[in-house]
């Protein structure tokens, strides 16, 4: 390597066999990108199905991190490849959409790129490879579309949804615990569903977490929990039909905004200062009891002056609750956050028909409930496991169960889980493809032997051996005409997946369908990789 001058004095480099590099063009460059994709779905494929097995991911602070959920997993590598990020972003994108299938999107997305890369090396061109995929994308879907089944649900006929939640638990590390906790989920977003509009918002699900107890303790909440106990340790531990006055200012005298300063040299004048901050106090702590406040909860602190005042009033406060906390307990107790003492009124207090402090183990941590509250819509699944690392595993899995239930009251549709789904949708692609005179029923092939890659990925996740496995389940589902015939994962010694209760919603399954061939399109259509140096 040189340092040279051009005409106007500017240095460059120059690099020794400069001449021989070049950027990557044309089949170099789509086999450079599909190699990307193929690695990230490797590292993923291991990862799917009940059986699949967990990652392991250091951060640079070195908080580790263990998990199964895809969109996880990828979001917390240092993924630099351009293609890479693709992946991710499509793993993104599921989650964000559907919340569920994270990690089968991504594997589908892989085994397209793999098909794709025999197509191009027998001289096909990437555009007819991308329009045949388009076209047993439509196959794929309207297929699903076929074999799915509606499902009725009602407030009293949960069971669907729970077996449904219950298929995603399955392949958690939270399995054991599956049933009781798909049921929380369930109940959950039943609690905060709007059934007529079938509409759900899942802000108002809050999931808390506390290291102690067992999985097993984990429950659901019809109210708010705060992390947070009362003020004084004399106040009371339970109020009955509380009215809340939700509070963003202090409990403090206000503070002179000049730089003048008070000197107090005489004890009169200190008794004087002292008196002036009690008299403060007592009109604010005299405001709250006025408009019929019995509990005051405050998102400042106040000093032990305040704090003796208060209990001595007989008015329970609770000191240093966090903004978000404010807004769920506003939400759940329909009362306003009142930001001065002046605007205080009993309308813009909350109502909670109980608010307790529940003590837990043996170190007796304390957290505080607030429960029937006015808006009872807003809930709490609160969450008890061995360590730090457990609880966040569980509060992934628990957003995906929740995500699954509200896609399910979106839209009843379900198909079959197990890669049953997938291997009905890759014989019939497969017919299709016949009717398709074009270079694209090529194409049309290699996607129905993508579609194979999910079951046989469970098959082998499983410890059983995939081809024959597939094969097996594939010759069955033809004979019988039968599209729940799928891979028995756990081993019950039935591959009918009516009878294993294992379910997926028809709007995830799309979405997977949809979104791998999205970004395989893309992928195939890039033949030039040019990075900053090259000009």
């Amino acid at each position: 390597m040189a340092l040279a001058f051009d005409e106007y004095g500017r240095p460059f480099i120059l690099i020794k066999q400069q001449d021989e590099k070049g950027r990557l063009r044309g089949l170099d460059a789509q086999k450079a990108n599909i190699s990307a994709g193929k690695a990230v779905a490797r590292i993923l494929r291991t990862s799917l199905g009940p059986k699949g097995m967990d990652k392991m991911l250091q951060s640079p602070d070195g908080d580790v991190t263990i998990t199964n959920d895809g969109a996880t997993i990828l979001e917390q590598m240092d993924v630099d490849n351009q293609i890479a990020k693709l992946m991710v972003e499509l793993s993104q994108s599921q989650d964000y959409e559907i919340g569920d299938g994270t990690t089968g999107v991504v594997v589908m997305a892989g085994a397209l790129l793999e098909q794709a890369e025999h197509l191009l090396e027998r001289g096909i061109h990437p555009i007819r490879v991308a329009e045949g995929y388009e076209m047993a994308s439509r196959i794929a879907v309207e297929h699903l579309e076929h074999i799915s089944q509606k499902f009725e649900f009602g407030l009293d006929n949960i069971e669907s949804l729970v077996q449904t939640c219950m298929t995603t638990l399955n392949s958690k590390i939270v399995n054991r615990c599956k049933r009781s906790l798909a049921e929380i989920a369930v109940k959950a977003v039943l609690a905060v569903a709007d059934l007529e509009r079938k509409d759900v918002n899942l802000d108002l699900i809050k999931i808390e977490g506390k290291v102690a107890g067992k999985l097993e303790d984990t429950e659901l909440i019809y109210g708010i929990t705060v992390d947070k106990e009362m003020s004084h340790p004399q106040m009371p531990k339970q109020i009955e039909d509380a009215k809340i006055a939700i509070l963003t200012c202090p409990f403090e005298p206000p503070k002179p905004k000049t730089k003048h300063k008070v000197d107090i040299d005489t004890v009169e004048k200190f008794e004087t200062l002292r008196v002036q901050e009690q008299k403060y106090f007592d009109d604010m702590v005299q405001k709250c009891k006025d408009v019929g406040a019995t509990l005051v909860i405050c998102q400042w602190g106040f000093d032990d002056e305040a704090n003796h005042l208060l209990m001595n009033r007989n008015l329970p406060a609770v000191r240093w609750v966090g903004g978000v906390e404010l807004e769920l307990i506003a939400i759940a107790t329909g009362g306003r956050i009142v930001p001065r003492f002046q605007e205080l009124t009993p309308e813009k207090l909350g109502k909670a028909g109980l608010v307790r402090e529940k003590a837990f183990g043996t170190t007796k941590d304390r957290m505080l409930y607030i429960e029937h509250c006015a808006n009872s819509r807003a809930v709490t699944i609160f969450i008890r496991g061995g360590n730090k690392m457990m609880i966040e595993e569980t509060k992934r899995s628990m957003h995906d169960a929740l995500c699954v239930a509200r896609n399910l009251i979106r839209n009843n549709s379900i198909v079959y889980g197990g890669g049953s789904a997938e291997i009905s949708c890759s014989i019939a692609v497969e017919a299709a493809a016949d009717k398709y005179p074009g270079v694209e029923q090529y194409a049309i092939r290699a996607f129905a032997d993508a579609l194979d890659c999910i079951p046989m990925a469970l098959a082998e996740n499983s410890g059983l051996q995939p081809i024959e496995t597939l094969s097996a389940v594939k010759s069955q589902q033809i004979k019988e005409n039968n599209s729940y015939c799928g891979i028995d994962c756990n081993d019950t010694g039935t591959n009918d997946m009516r009878e294993q209760n294992v379910f997926e919603t028809l709007i995830g399954k799309k979405q997977q369908i949809l979104l791998a061939t999205q970004v395989v399109k893309m992928i195939l259509k890039i033949d030039d990789v040019i990075s900053p140096f090259d000009y």
